[in-house]
């Protein structure tokens, strides 16, 4: 796709929470949590909404584009877990930032962990087509309205909350491009993890304690773990075969912030050297699908995105898929 990143921003809330802090009111032994997750602190939102935090970001992402908003023309929202069932997040986000009704089109798309990939080239293949000229494409996550603390705090404590978008215009010749993007679902894994109520799998009228009790996030780690060690080297060794690169091609690689011993586990199983992985999750936890465009933010705003570079966004996802996609900038 003749497509490329103009602009990128990225938002958490105000309140930063230390791994520390939740051993202390979870009465843990210092450090249990943190050597169980690698996580050091997170961000969480009490007085923010998932809708304040995606307008931030956007705000940023058009600022660093120099993009005014009712220039956007299409919005997609890739969040692993909306606002609301109905109606779609993004259309509450366009008419936050201001733009006129029925100036743009907005709708959602869900992949969970792998939402702001889908939304990516959701909107690169519109503006491939003609369909739009500038796409703005957000992930925007709470999960922490959602963990397990009392029955799996090891599992809770691994996330935070925060938001990223990106702003994608059709790139001219020399100005970059997505090279390949690939999606392997492995639903074998799809009991692994999830949150089972919001839908219609639990009618809450006539299963309200089955509604509540699948009303937080559960996840089988060593599950995840199987599939992934088995299947997802495999599935780089083809996404970059699609691409036609080798493995020392890549200059930088832009991962899903699964947690910090599973980008350690990315790093040995795939090959690649820690010192070419983006690796935030430590500082702000894993974010569902805002991870992979909030540590392409954070490595931009770093300098460690220029232009020519070759990189590799990552990611898994509940389902269970592998999603990557291969860009020059």
């Amino acid at each position: 796709m003749r497509v490329r990143i103009v602009g990128t921003g990225r938002a958490v809330p105000a309140e930063r929470v230390t791994t520390r802090a939740l051993e202390q009111e979870l009465s843990l032994h210092e450090g249990a949590l943190e050597t169980a997750t690698g996580v050091v602190e997170r961000y969480v939102c009490n007085a923010e909404t998932q809708i304040d935090l995606a307008c931030a970001a956007a705000t940023l992402a058009l600022a660093d584009a120099g993009v005014e908003p009712d220039a956007v023309d299409l919005i997609v929202g890739g969040c692993g877990v909306p606002y609301q069932p109905l109606p779609a997040t993004a259309p509450l986000v366009m008419q936050r930032l201001g733009l006129a009704d029925g100036s743009a089109g907005a709708f959602d798309v869900n992949s969970t962990c792998l939402g702001f990939l889908t939304a990516f080239e959701t909107a690169g293949r519109m503006i491939e087509a003609g369909q739009c000229e500038t796409a703005l494409v957000f992930s925007s996550e709470v999960a922490s309205r959602a963990l397990p603390w009392q029955d799996a705090p090891e599992v809770a404590a691994l996330f935070g909350d925060g938001a990223a978008a990106a702003v994608l215009r059709k790139a001219k010749p020399g100005e970059g491009k997505v090279v390949a993007s690939l999606m392997r679902t492995y639903p074998s894994g799809w009991e692994a993890c999830g949150i089972g109520s919001g839908g219609t799998r639990f009618d809450f009228r006539m299963q309200q304690e089955a509604f509540a009790a699948h009303s937080l996030f559960h996840m089988d780690g060593k599950e995840l773990f199987r599939l992934t060690s088995r299947h997802f080297n495999g599935f780089v060794a083809a996404l970059l075969d699609r691409a036609g690169w080798r493995h020392d091609d890549v200059d930088l690689v832009v991962p899903h912030q699964a947690s910090p011993f599973a980008l350690a586990h990315m790093a040995r199983q795939t090959g690649f050297s820690p010192q070419k992985l983006v690796d935030i999750s430590a500082r702000f936890g894993n974010q569902i699908a805002a991870s992979i465009p909030f540590a392409l933010d954070v490595a931009r705003r770093e300098g460690r995105v220029t232009a020519g570079m070759k990189l590799l966004f990552l990611g898994t996802s509940a389902g269970v898929s592998f999603g990557g996609m291969a860009l020059e900038v």
